[in-house]
């Protein structure tokens, strides 16, 4: 395994808790995180999603297979509840391998989770 373990980040949001809308965004979001630091599927060890307790259509992993995670372990959980944090939202965790040092490592926001995120370029 070349490279060095890193972990990336990323969140999204839904517009509205069903199925199609979830595994939109769920695949838009891993594509963005494997496009903006250059990873294939055989650089990802794992994957970790949250979502908050107002998506519960799907499990988040079931759209990451749709787009070849399968091979790749996957765990979902739940957000922690706190008073004010953003709805709708589904958070990642890709553990990866890469050359790359982790100051070049590109963490994705999007949709409405940008706003976790505004320090990080778009």
């Amino acid at each position: 395994m070349p490279g060095s373990v890193r972990a990336l980040r990323g969140a999204t949001t839904v517009a509205e808790d069903t199925e199609a809308q979830v595994t939109e965004r769920v695949q838009e979001l891993l594509g963005a995180v494997m496009a903006r630091n250059g990873l294939e599927l055989d650089d990802v060890i794992s994957v970790i999603f949250t979502a908050t307790a107002d998506v519960v259509s799907m499990f988040p992993a079931t759209a990451a297979r749709g787009v070849g995670f399968g091979a790749v372990p996957l765990l979902c959980a739940s957000e922690i509840p706190v008073p004010g944090s953003m709805p709708h939202c589904i958070r990642v965790l890709l553990h990866v391998t890469t050359e790359r040092p982790p100051a070049d490592l590109r963490h994705v926001y999007l949709h409405g989770a940008q706003v976790l995120r505004d320090d990080l370029p778009v």
